[in-house]
């Protein structure tokens, strides 16, 4: 895409998100957590943001598929519960009507659609000027751990990280209409408590991929590149620095035994 071209894109795209009618996501608007990272690469004249997702929990009933093995929706599948809020990840049940006896009995029903508890992290699209401000864009996010990130036609960076949750938990048996659960309450208990761990480190890398993009990109720091060496290096200066704590710590316990 040419400048021009470039520039007319991004002022669509910008007089989009600051119209106060709903976008075309299915929520509707973009979500809070990703509104200062979204400002931030918008502020830079090379960059414009083209969607977005600050990460959710979903409990979702797959549609009707030929095969059944568990994972993809499928025709008819429905939403139980979506929510990019991490305090409302230990409501959901309550609005259902579960069926705990299968998991109390041992029964695991081979037939009906699965029901999968997920957490889906934080993604973000960034269309770019060209292929040189793409590249710095990736190097950045990849530097923040952000692993699953990638440049695609027309110099869209996706970004992206692997902190997920993708767990059958019952099925939907169909011949009832009822929600079978195949684990127990105990350990749909446990989920949440995942899920809610997985949105909090959703947020601290979010914050770390904001703070890098502002130094690097938009202040215009050099991005650091490392050796391997550098990093085994590291490694073992941090191993050290550990041993020595963990060893003060093993004297001060001693002394205080002997006290």
């Amino acid at each position: 895409m040419s400048q021009n071209g470039f520039d007319q894109k991004k002022k669509s795209i910008l007089s989009g998100i600051n119209s106060e009618g709903p976008d075309l996501s299915p929520k509707g608007d973009i979500d809070s957590l990703c509104i200062p990272i979204i400002e931030l690469i918008n502020s830079h004249k090379d960059m414009v943001t083209t969607s977005s997702c600050s990460g959710r929990v979903s409990v979702f009933v797959e549609g009707r598929k030929a095969g059944s093995k568990p994972g993809g929706k499928g025709e008819g599948g429905r939403w139980l519960f979506v929510s990019h809020d991490k305090e409302l990840v230990r409501g959901w049940r309550a609005a259902h009507d579960l069926d705990w006896d299968a998991a109390r009995a041992g029964d695991g029903d081979s037939n009906g659609r699965f029901m999968l508890y997920k957490f889906e992290p934080f993604i973000l699209h960034v269309k770019c000027r060209d292929f040189a401000a793409a590249a710095r864009l990736l190097r950045v996010a990849m530097a923040c751990g952000f692993r699953e990130s990638g440049i695609g036609s027309n110099n869209l960076v996706g970004i992206r990280i692997s902190i997920k949750l993708d767990v059958p938990i019952g099925r939907l048996d169909e011949s009832t209409d009822r929600l079978r659960m195949f684990v127990s309450p105990e350990y749909v208990d446990l989920l949440d408590e995942l899920a809610v761990g997985k949105f909090m480190e959703n947020e601290r890398k979010m914050q770390e991929l904001y703070e890098a993009i502002d130094e690097e990109i938009i202040r215009g720091l050099p991005v650091p590149v490392t050796s391997k060496d550098d990093d085994k290096a590291r490694r073992r200066e941090r191993k050290r620095r550990e041993g020595l704590e963990r060893q003060r710590q093993l004297q001060e316990a001693a002394r205080e035994d002997i006290l």
